[in-house]
């Protein structure tokens, strides 16, 4: 085991972790009364039949920025253990740890290494507590207590940020309720735990956050979800983020297209002090030429309010949207429109896809520019990938034309 993760473990005692940790210590001391009202035999067995796996993710990212002298060459490796029991009497815990290390030299700005001579690569080092939780899980109720991993249907709004080595996290109590059609989800936040962590001011947003959603499957081919999202932020450099976001969205397979469609309104709240309302929508229809070349094409809006404030999804997987080179990670407050199509290929065991975006303002339609983005990925064995990718961003009135590069590659254990 690696013994900068080890140390984490056994040593931090900070606020933060200790509140991690608690959910598992809490299992232990309901494990522990279980004990003596019903005998020990379950929860030994449980605890013998826990399952431990490992994940080593290595990344070499490269980014060419126009206004940055030198490229940026970030290599690192993230490792992963991850400690589960089985469902006992409903209940399960988990266990997560994760430390992000540079190979060689650190040749890019990880927003936490004092490195600005390069462009950013968000990947600063270190090790944290990544998920640690209790759950309880029967028929149509679910509860989960502690820092977890909350996706939200394509996490437009809400996600993890799976791409990069630090995972966005959330720390509070998530419910989940199904019957029949109707799946109801519903989460209560106090702490996001960013990808700038685990350490400096970036790592982390504190505030009053509620998360909403609620699906309800129409037919076997279509669902309509609702949700609604509160994100009051304590954090001084987070209030203009702070809002109240209302929103539907439609899913649906049509004569072998599948179609999916949002909108949202959205308002400041708290203490933000800027005074707004914006709009959200998209489309996108997709679907297949052959078994072997699909295809997709789409139109987003992110509004704007006279210029003045954009619709914002600070807690949004944003690498998956508006193009690999993340150039709209901060929206403009002039807002974004993107259109795209994309081609997916298979080449034998290779998956290869190819994505254009050509952006423009929603307030004024100035062009912000336009993007290539390429993606191959290739399954070594069951638990060995590869993946090479590609962006180049051609900046017009927004950002900085920026090419970038990576190789990875992930093991599983």
């Amino acid at each position: 085991m690696n013994t900068r993760l080890m140390a984490t473990l056994l040593g931090e005692t900070s606020r933060t972790y200790r509140s991690a940790f608690f959910a598992i210590a809490t299992l232990g001391a309901a494990s522990s009364m279980h004990t003596q009202a019903e005998g020990s035999q379950d929860i030994q067995q449980a605890i013998a039949d826990s399952s431990v796996d490992f994940n080593f993710r290595y990344r070499f990212e490269q980014v060419d920025q126009d206004n940055i002298h030198e490229n940026a060459g970030a290599s690192t490796l993230r490792s992963r253990i991850k400690w589960q029991t089985p469902k006992t009497y409903a209940f399960k815990a988990l266990l997560e740890l994760d430390d992000v290390r540079v190979i060689g030299a650190a040749q890019s700005n990880s927003t936490a290494n004092s490195q600005s001579q390069y462009p950013v690569v968000a990947d600063p080092e270190g090790s944290e507590v990544n998920q640690a939780f209790i759950s309880y899980n029967n028929d149509s109720l679910g509860a989960t207590l502690g820092r977890q991993r909350i996706n939200l249907d394509d996490q437009r709004f809400v996600g993890g940020v799976g791409w990069r080595q630090n995972e966005q996290t959330f720390d509070g109590t998530r419910l989940q309720y199904h019957h029949d059609a109707l799946t109801f989800d519903y989460s209560y936040i106090t702490q996001v735990n960013r990808i700038f962590g685990p350490e400096g001011p970036k790592a982390k947003l504190e505030g009053d956050i509620h998360l909403l959603n609620s699906r309800f499957k129409i037919s076997d081919q279509q669902a309509l979800v609702g949700f609604i999202y509160s994100l009051d932020f304590d954090d001084a450099s987070a209030l203009s983020l702070a809002s109240q976001t209302y929103g539907i969205r439609y899913t649906g397979q049509h004569g072998g297209m599948k179609l999916l469609a949002s909108i949202a309104h959205q308002s400041d709240t708290g203490d933000n002090p800027i005074d707004y309302q914006a709009n959200f929508a998209s489309v996108e229809l997709s679907g297949k030429f052959s078994n072997k070349v699909n295809w997709k094409a789409g139109y987003e809006i992110l509004g704007s309010d006279d210029g003045k404030q954009s619709f914002v999804t600070p807690l949004a997987t944003l690498h998956k949207f508006q193009g690999f080179s993340d150039a709209f990670l901060a929206t403009p407050a002039s807002g974004v429109k993107d259109a795209y199509l994309g081609l997916g290929f298979k080449a034998g065991p290779t998956n290869l896809k190819l994505v254009y975006h050509d952006f423009q303002a929603d307030e004024g339609g100035a062009s912000l520019g336009s993007e290539w983005d390429a993606v191959a990925i290739y399954p070594v064995t069951k638990k060995i990938k590869a993946l090479a990718k590609f962006a180049s961003y051609d900046a017009d009135t927004h950002g900085i034309d920026t090419k970038k590069v990576w190789l990875m590659l992930q093991i599983a254990i």
